[in-house]
């Protein structure tokens, strides 16, 4: 049963991370514990499994239409790298309801700070090229987004693309394209740190929502590409919004995640 309900979700993961160049672990990582009845450890590394999946096909369809700022995607990524092995470092000292709890402030702020970048975005010029941040910035940026990457087992979308529109000035659409790769990169690097400390998912079940995820990217990519900036600044603010105060609400009133 778990099977089939990872293809519709896995798919839904993809879609939102093509679309909107992240927050695809804020839902892979519910959906794993609450639907799939996956621990909240073991589900921390399967998400980063399904979303660096789906990042990188994603990040590949905007490479192509050239959408992605290469060299902020590396600088960012490099120190952020160092970080995702530090956050990983501290996530297997804390419990999954300290992990949950302290995880929504941080998505909470990210949705109103990128929500608020609508009106902004709406008027960029779509054809806007690369800016070119100094490498002080982009390397603290990193280093801050990859701690938090491995700290809470996500890909960091939802983190990156409000560091890249407000931090380092790319405009929405390249912010998007260029978080795709690094999401992919630090991903990686994030679950090499998991799977080192001992870290073992259900690997049928992550492969599978992995697949699914990767065509819905494909999809979301092309979708995105087509929407107005102002609203995927707005969308991806809902949405990170959205499930951080399911999120709470489940942790204070009812029985809160999984653990193990």
């Amino acid at each position: 049963m778990e099977m089939l309900l990872a293809i519709p979700f896995g798919i839904a993961i993809g879609l939102v991370v093509g679309t909107v160049g992240g927050g695809g672990a804020i839902l892979a990582l519910p959906v794993l514990v609450y639907v799939l009845d996956e621990g909240v450890s073991p589900a921390s590394t399967a998400s980063l499994i399904v979303v660096a999946v789906g990042a990188s096909v994603g990040a590949g369809s905007q490479a192509r239409h050239g959408q992605l700022c290469w060299r902020v995607a590396v600088t960012f990524s490099v120190p952020a790298a160092a970080g995702a092995y530090l956050g990983t470092l501290a996530n297997g000292q804390v419990s999954g309801r300290t992990l949950i709890l302290a995880f929504v402030p941080v998505m909470l702020i990210a949705a109103i700070s990128t929500y608020r970048r609508g009106d902004e975005a709406a008027d960029e010029d779509a054809s806007s090229g690369c800016p070119s941040p100094g490498l002080v910035p982009s390397a603290a940026a990193g280093l801050a987004v990859g701690a938090m990457t491995g700290f809470f087992g996500v890909g960091g979308g939802f983190l990156i693309v409000p560091a890249l529109t407000a931090l380092l000035a790319l405009p929405m659409r390249r912010a998007i394209a260029t978080s795709l790769a690094i999401i992919t990169l630090t991903g990686a690097a994030a679950l090499v740190s998991h799977l080192v400390e001992g870290a073992d998912p259900n690997w049928p079940l992550t492969l599978t929502l992995a697949a699914s995820a990767a065509v819905g990217a494909l999809g979301g990519s092309a979708l995105g590409r087509r929407l107005p900036a102002g609203t995927l600044a707005r969308a991806f603010g809902a949405v990170v919004a959205l499930i951080a105060l399911f999120l709470l609400l489940d942790v204070l009133f009812l029985d809160g995640p999984p653990v193990g």
